[in-house]
């Protein structure tokens, strides 16, 4: 199909009240300037949203993490979907640069909900025509929705934190136990790093244990790598686990700073250099402490976004697997 260099439909893109920064740098990324919609709460939590200019035949976008208090950010993106396509707009698209609920993924034990298929399904009924994500938790969540996804990856971004900071020197990339592997290897390939992994095989009791490292980190500086930081214990044990084994300097990177209940405590006072995040999640100021570092996917998402109005490729963004050289933006 040829690009759409002179649009028929309109680009519009509103933000909620999740992560209204994160939305600006998307909205500049992508070349539109964000839309007005009024979001009131009511006092017993009941949410009211209207459109406030006309989107009758435009492409809307829609942005919103659904990230703490998830589920109220969930209501608003599913009652703005609904006052979007009664006003008549030609498709909607959500852009999720956190899916709450991602981790209730499959059936663990009897009688469970699989919530994350929930969600897919809700955005579907509501009318929604396309997600845009950032990192889910597991890439087969995309299996769950029958309208078209763009799932994008910040890896590259998060690999080229090292890159502009020239700290590619005695690298090994460590995955915290043995499901998030996948990621890891991702992050290892692109900084060009050995590979190990923490033999956690009880995930509510970890380990410190040196010995279960599977690996050599000895005189090394790792890299941990997960794809969410919640309550912090998993990563902070991991980091613990490997300084007992021998390793110098310790990062933890990750996509989503959930940081729930004690987690900046925890990592503040572990053995972690730095902890690298990025912005898909707003970080209200108690939970940042001088060892985060936030890298911003604004202009990824802008640019997918872009590429979806203009029915181009989004494949394009993930060709070139070069890091930058050079200081950081």
């Amino acid at each position: 199909m040829a690009n759409r260099s002179e649009a028929k439909h309109p680009l519009k893109m509103f933000a909620l009240n999740s992560n209204r920064s994160l939305a600006e740098k998307i909205a500049a990324a992508a070349g539109v300037k964000l839309g007005q919609a009024t979001i009131k709460h009511f006092s017993d939590g009941e949410i009211s949203i209207t459109v406030d200019e006309s989107i009758r035949g435009d492409d809307v976008f829609l942005v919103q993490s659904v990230s703490d208090p998830v589920n109220t950010m969930l209501m608003e993106l599913l009652i703005m979907v609904d006052a979007v396509r009664r006003a008549s707009a030609h498709s909607i698209t959500v852009v999720i640069p956190y899916y709450g609920y991602s981790r209730a993924d499959r059936k663990a034990r009897s009688r469970e909900p699989i919530t994350a298929k929930l969600i897919a399904s809700l955005l579907e009924d509501d009318g929604v025509n396309r997600v845009v994500t950032l990192d889910l938790h597991a890439a087969q969540l995309q299996g769950f929705f029958d309208i078209p996804m763009d799932h994008l990856e910040a890896t590259p971004l998060l690999a080229n934190y090292f890159v502009t900071h020239h700290l590619l020197d005695n690298l090994v990339v460590v995955s915290p136990d043995h499901a998030g592997v996948s990621k890891a290897r991702r992050m290892a390939e692109l900084l060009k790093a050995p590979l190990a992994i923490i033999d956690n095989r009880d995930p509510k009791k970890s380990t410190t244990s040196a010995d279960a490292v599977i690996g050599s980190v000895a005189g090394k500086n790792a890299i941990l790598v997960d794809d969410i930081i919640d309550t912090a214990v998993r990563i902070s044990i991991s980091a613990q686990t490997l300084k007992d084994a021998g390793a110098q300097d310790i990062y933890a990177v990750a996509t989503h700073p959930v940081f729930s209940q004690n987690a900046v405590k925890l990592m503040a006072t572990s053995p972690l250099k730095k902890v690298i995040v990025t912005d898909s999640i707003q970080l209200p100021a108690a939970k940042q402490f001088d060892k985060v570092e936030v890298i911003s996917v604004g202009d990824l998402m802008g640019q997918a976004i872009r590429r979806i109005y203009l029915e181009q490729s989004v494949g394009q963004l993930f060709v070139n697997d070069d890091l930058a050289e050079g200081d950081q933006a």
